[in-house]
């Protein structure tokens, strides 16, 4: 599904239309390597990462703990650095942006989505899901009106004003693809999104997951365990070895 950008004040977010095309070029991973040191040993945890993603597309990472899933999906959120290598969106290397140009990239393009939804349980669903746009300036009520939208798209029309407290982990889990989506990313990486969540709520994730995908046309890097949701994505990797791998 492709896109159309409806702006309000500041902010920005996407709805379905026809007006973005699908580009190859769209995220591209080369060479990338990074290792940790120990007190005891040298680890290399990520060996020569090659791959290409493209717009709309999904991928799932799977694999035991320990083989640098994780730390592949910090690397592509530019929360961490690998020690070599390039990831360019769009044609543009972004491991070569300044701190300021490349948070603007990471608040305007990435979406995350953590096992830990990080939420504020004394706060309602809808002013967690307003805080990334009230952060960057937008006023509070254009920003809450999103909220409201965007909580009713994941379905919780009826939990809008409810305090996260008291919401099921399902629902907590939505509110956190909610606040992860209000800034529009264009790229959603989830890091074991349904690893704390019952086989019923973590279907409901799932289906929702894939709902986004085929409506919004963004695409997807999750790393989970749970193979149910793994074989929802159109890609399915792992890590041998710290080189990627087609898994199956």
């Amino acid at each position: 599904m492709l896109l159309r950008l409806f702006v309000m004040d500041n902010m920005s977010y996407y709805k379905p239309t026809d007006t973005i095309e699908c580009n190859a070029d769209f995220l591209k991973v080369r060479g990338i390597y990074k290792s940790f040191n120990s007190s005891s040993a040298h680890l290399e945890i990520l060996k020569d990462i090659n791959f290409d993603l493209a717009k709309g597309e999904t991928m799932s990472i799977v694999g035991a703990s320990g083989i640098g899933k994780s730390t592949l999906l910090h690397i592509l959120g530019t929360l961490d650095y690998p020690d070599s290598g390039t990831i360019s969106f769009l044609n543009e290397d972004i491991l070569r942006y300044d701190s300021d140009k490349l948070a603007k990239f990471r608040n305007e393009s990435i979406g995350f989505v953590f096992q830990f939804h990080h939420l504020l349980s004394e706060f309602a669903a809808v002013e967690n899901t307003m805080m990334p746009v009230l952060i960057k300036g937008t006023g509070k009520k254009k920003a809450k009106e999103a909220a409201e939208e965007i909580l009713i798209r994941v379905g919780l029309k009826d939990r809008i004003n409810s305090r996260v407290s008291v919401l099921s982990g399902g629902e907590q889990q939505r509110v956190a693809i909610a606040r992860a989506l209000i800034l529009n990313p264009l790229i959603l990486l989830a890091d074991e999104p349904t690893g704390n969540l019952d086989k019923r709520n973590s279907e409901q994730v799932h289906e929702l997951l894939m709902e986004l995908n085929r409506e919004l046309g963004m695409s997807m890097v999750v790393v989970t365990h749970n193979m149910e949701l793994a074989s929802f994505m159109a890609r399915c990797v792992t890590i041998i070895d710290g080189r990627l791998v087609e898994a199956g």
